[in-house]
């Protein structure tokens, strides 16, 4: 039997496998050609706003989108040695979800330390959340925000 972490244990395990980028630093990425992840609900887009540019992959659909060998992969998302940057809320989720990619193949994942709102306290490029998908689109799917 595997014996319980606390979530500070398991965030801290999965941080000392991915890369952590400061709000500026993801930016800078994504401006040289990382692929920046929005992993957050509609929700919260909605509430918030949302990262000019970004891919929305909600988190439940995250490794069927970016998988080179998943039938339900996002159609122009690069393979394994492409650097993925994801995009929480409050840069929590994402570790976990970047130590998956990791697991999956994806050395180059990291994320936002700090998330969204992070981001948005920097002072970087920020705006309203677009429509809500049409009925029949499947999440993670849609257009660059």
């Amino acid at each position: 039997m595997t014996a319980r972490r606390t979530l500070d244990e398991l965030l801290e395990a999965a941080r000392a496998r991915i890369g952590r980028l400061e709000p500026a630093e993801a930016l800078a990425a994504a401006r040289d050609g990382a692929l920046l992840v929005d992993i957050r609900s509609d929700t919260a887009r909605e509430r918030n706003g949302v990262v000019p540019g970004a891919l929305h992959i909600p988190r439940t659909v995250l490794e069927w989108r970016l998988d080179p060998d998943s039938s339900w992969r996002r159609p122009h998302v690069g393979g394994f040695e492409s650097p993925v940057v994801l995009l929480c809320d409050d840069g929590c989720a994402s570790s976990l979800a970047a130590a998956t990619l990791v697991d999956l193949g994806f050395a180059g994942a990291s994320d936002v330390i700090g998330g969204y709102a992070a981001w948005r306290a920097a002072g970087l490029p920020t705006g309203p959340a677009p429509e809500r998908r049409p009925p029949g689109e499947l999440p993670g799917m849609g257009p660059p925000d």
